[in-house]
């Protein structure tokens, strides 16, 4: 573990040096590249120094044991800093693990209503609303890229960016079919009824790392349908994309300006194809994505929220809590901490 720690400090001081550097300064790619990876650098230097002070001073501790009259300031002193030496290295051989590379990046978060008819659509509002108190409480900001409203409330499709430093570390986990059980609002007889939603979670595409042939891309400009302000429904300023090659299909409307929609829907496209490119390669590379916390598509059940039990259930990793009232309000990182945790487990063993 010194080995690779005096590596990565070697490789921090490097970064800096670089950084420095005119012809490096003037490339925009470059420097956005190398700072991230100081950043991603920074934090591991920054603690391997304190557990390098550490070591130095439970070395002058031994010292002080052969001092009769410091023996016992000395041997108190040694166990605390005995103790912080091994909280230090079991974080250090966790901030030692394999880095996503997509870490720090904003977010785009699509929500679909699924199986349930309006009551998906409503619980698909829910979890945006979850999402949105969740982002409050980690100081992230939230624009809504695009969306499509229920008939009876919520979303049949919502595409939300979620903004700040190290977004996609947290949200990452949120890939999946939710699943809710409840009465609904509409249920005369008091009936549980069972609906899903589906969350994807992509990293924000920046424009020097993946490049889009528009050539392959259909624009079509329709009028905005649905719920609307004034004025919203009255111009043909919706976009819908089409990539040809791959058959997806990216549409927004949220705002009046036929150019800012095209922004948008290519911003989300460009996530949607990025999203399927790492898919590809780690498939290519022979990679079980389905054994990763955090990397399953649309299809595999994630969770469950069942509300007359006020229950939260994770099935990718046995979690649960009573306190799904909590979570809904905002409190969702008892479950993301639990997640991380459990990823960063299973990441040591084949360490």
């Amino acid at each position: 573990m010194i080995d690779r720690l005096e590596a990565t400090v070697k490789k921090y001081n490097e970064i800096t040096e670089e950084l420095t550097k005119p012809e490096v300064i003037s490339d925009i790619k470059k420097m956005t590249e190398l700072g991230r990876e100081q950043r991603t650098l920074e934090e591991i230097v920054k603690v391997y120094s304190e557990y390098k002070k550490v070591k130095e001073d439970i070395e002058a501790c031994k010292e002080m044991l052969q001092d009769k009259e410091m023996a016992n300031f000395a041997r108190e002193e040694m166990d605390n800093l005995e103790k912080k030496e091994q909280e230090l290295n079991s974080k250090l051989q966790i901030m030692l693990l394999p880095h996503d590379p997509n870490d720090e990046k904003n977010v785009i978060v699509e929500i679909r209503g699924a199986a349930g008819g309006d009551e998906a659509n409503i619980f698909a509002g829910d979890l945006f609303d979850m999402y949105q108190k969740y982002a409050n409480n980690c100081g992230f900001k939230i624009e809504i890229l695009s969306s499509e409203e229920g008939s009876a409330g919520g979303f049949s499709n919502l595409s939300f960016m979620v903004k700040g430093e190290g977004a996609y570390s947290k949200l990452k986990y949120e890939s999946g079919s939710h699943r809710v059980q409840r009465v609904p609002a509409t249920e005369s007889q008091g009936r549980v009824h069972t609906s899903t939603a589906t969350v994807l979670v992509m990293p924000e595409v920046e424009e020097f790392e993946f490049e889009l042939d528009e050539s392959e891309v259909r624009i079509d400009i329709t009028r905005s349908s649905g719920c609307g302000g004034q004025g919203v429904n009255t111009t043909d300023s919706a976009v819908r994309l089409t990539h040809i090659p791959t058959g997806i299909i990216v549409y927004s409307q949220t705002e009046r300006s036929q150019i800012k929609n095209k922004e948008m829907a290519f911003k989300i496209l460009k996530a949607r194809l990025y999203d399927l490119k790492q898919k590809e390669q780690e498939e290519a590379l022979g990679k079980e994505r389905r054994s990763k916390i955090g990397t399953g598509d649309r299809s595999e059940k994630i969770r469950t929220y069942n509300y007359p039990q006020n229950r939260l259930t994770d099935h990718r990793i046995g979690f649960t809590s009573m306190n799904l009232d909590r979570i809904m309000d905002g409190d969702l990182g008892i479950v993301i901490d639990a997640l991380i945790n459990e990823d960063q487990k299973r990441k040591l063993a084949e360490w």
